[in-house]
């Protein structure tokens, strides 16, 4: 059963949280993909771009994040309300 994010983000605990999402069955999120030979490094911008913006949107701070081949990681500090 799912549990609401309200219950799970708790920031008596902690205000940083390390987020990481991947991609899967071998698909390329950015970098070069040597087994079809194609480059999606072009999408490593729009990510990054998307990322910061959405972090302005929601009020959370983006302390350091990485956009890999295939996963990206988050270090985020969300402000109280």
């Amino acid at each position: 059963m799912a549990i609401a994010r309200k219950r799970q983000v708790s920031l008596v605990d902690t205000k940083y949280y390390h987020c990481i999402s991947r991609c899967v069955r071998r698909a390329f999120l950015c970098g070069v993909d040597n087994f079809i030979n194609q480059s999606y490094e072009h999408r490593r911008g729009w990510v990054e771009s998307k990322l910061l913006a959405l972090a302005n949107v929601f009020c959370i701070d983006v302390c350091a994040y990485a956009v890999m081949s295939n996963h990206t990681h988050l270090e985020l500090n969300r402000h109280p309300p």
